[in-house]
């Protein structure tokens, strides 16, 4: 029996937010794209309760759900501008605090549920003939046939096309099959989140405090409420999750020292092992990886899935501007390593330097610290370089 394959200019496997944001990229261009996922986000409800895990959407990756249609689907559900940025450190005075005011822009970003995210983007995808998506399905082997790269679904379906890309998650399949390696660092920490209300409004502002076993996180969503993001030692925060409402609240509240007042209302917990990784390459001839199947950060700077949207830019930008053909050539590949690698370790040895850095708890690196922040808060030249980079402007 003769083996039937469904071509493609690309298969992308994984539809999360940086491989759906890819493909809506792509087909911009009239490229015919595969997508593969196994699960997708439920349709998005208004009276749903919001969702645990969030992201702050840069200016940056913004533009590129503008460019990928999804972004008016995003706004016309939930979205939440901050136009506010204050860090103090638990261990001082020291504070600094960032406003959107200062930079010519309207806000600093977003804070928008991964699921809101998500949904738009396969809402795109699936009102693009050029499209197909495969769901639910998964990737089970990877093969050449004729010069292309054949990736065989679970449901026994067969997709060519000259790139494969990994955008599949810090597990990816892709990786896996395609040989290449990834290094990971264990924080021994978890991040744990959840949706509380404050006494006190949250002034439309990204509130983070850093405590020595990790910095606490509100950001601010609709109708006063706030995603916190928490970060913990694994075991303290598996003790967190098993407290009862009101113990977890009063605890809280003196971690967040009581900065909007009392924790009124809180909602589920969930705890997730913070893990930094990266691949040992981003590319093989044939294959790309974007997003967390090629890095992983500490989200204490909230730019992980920032990183992954940079990504999906780079390497549409970089293949809209060749022949679908040479879409898995070293060369075209490569030119998206270089373009995004640097930049990807860069901020994750950053992250992990600040996490050092606000993790020790002896008197001098507390002066200098503190010293530091106070410092830099009195600068605003150099504020709005780090805003504007923080931005991705």
């Amino acid at each position: 029996m003769t083996q039937q394959y469904n071509d493609f200019d690309a298969v992308i496997i994984g539809a999360g937010i940086v491989g759906a944001t890819l493909a809506a990229l792509l087909v911009k261009s009239g490229r015919r794209i595969a997508v593969v996922e196994s699960r997708l986000p439920p349709e998005f409800s208004a009276d749903a309760p919001f969702e645990l895990r969030v992201s702050a959407i840069s200016r940056a990756s913004q533009r590129a759900l503008e460019a990928s249609g999804a972004w008016d689907g995003i706004q016309q559900k939930r979205a939440h501008a901050y136009e506010a940025m204050q860090v103090w450190d638990e261990g001082g005075n020291g504070e600094i605090r960032f406003e959107a005011a200062t930079t010519g822009e309207p806000d600093l970003g977003h804070i928008i549920e991964n699921t809101v995210i998500q949904s738009s983007l396969i809402e795109q995808l699936k009102n693009n003939d050029a499209v197909q998506l495969f769901h639910p399905s998964k990737i089970v082997g990877l093969s050449v046939v004729d010069g292309l790269q054949c990736a065989e679904l679970d449901s026994g379906e067969y997709l060519r096309a000259p790139l494969v890309v990994g955008a599949d998650g810090p597990s990816s399949a892709v990786r896996q099959l395609a040989g290449l390696s990834v290094e990971v660092e264990d924080y021994g920490q978890k991040g744990l989140v959840s949706v509380v209300k404050t006494e006190y409004g949250h002034q439309d502002t990204a509130w983070q405090r850093f405590l020595p076993g990790g910095p606490l996180a509100f950001l601010p969503l609709d109708n006063g409420y706030s995603s916190i993001v928490w970060t913990l030692p694994a075991d303290q925060a598996d003790r967190y999750l098993r407290m009862s409402d009101d113990d977890f609240r009063r605890a809280l509240g003196d971690a967040f020292d009581h900065k909007l007042g009392a924790i009124v209302e809180s909602g589920p917990r969930a705890a997730f092992a913070l893990k930094g990784s990266q691949a040992s390459a981003y590319i093989v001839p044939g294959f790309a990886l974007v997003g967390d199947a090629a890095h992983t950060i500490h989200p204490l700077a909230g730019q992980g899935v920032n990183l992954g949207i940079k990504d999906a830019i780079a390497l549409a930008d970089i293949l809209a501007s060749v022949p679908p053909k040479s879409w898995g050539s070293f060369k075209r590949l490569r030119q998206y390593e270089r373009a995004r690698k640097g930049d990807n370790v860069l901020t994750m040895r950053a992250m992990e330097g600040f996490k050092i850095l606000f993790g020790h708890d002896t008197g001098v690196v507390k002066v200098a610290r503190n010293m530091g922040l106070n410092g830099v808060n009195s600068l605003p030249w150099l504020k709005q370089q780090i805003m504007r980079h923080a931005m991705g402007l």
